[in-house]
């Protein structure tokens, strides 16, 4: 696993003392939210991307390759 470093937020004290009361370990909670969104961020970002390349696909000739390609082993 990669090193570590150490990432502060505020939050309400009684959120805090809330969340201490439920037992609920504060630095799992945010180092998994946190990584879910960077996952998330990454899906939208790679969407993104498919999408122009899907765009940039739509514009080529498939038949005009392919009879460059025809004409090309004929040796045109």
């Amino acid at each position: 696993m990669g090193r570590y470093i150490t990432v502060s937020t505020k939050v309400r004290r009684e959120l805090k003392e809330e969340a201490e009361r439920l037992g609920i370990k504060i630095s799992e909670v945010l180092r998994r939210a946190l990584e879910e969104e960077v996952r998330r961020r990454k899906l939208e970002n790679l969407e993104k991307r498919l999408d122009e390349v899907g765009e940039a696909l739509d514009k080529i000739d498939i038949h005009r390759i392919v009879e460059n390609i025809r004409e090309d082993r004929e040796g045109r």
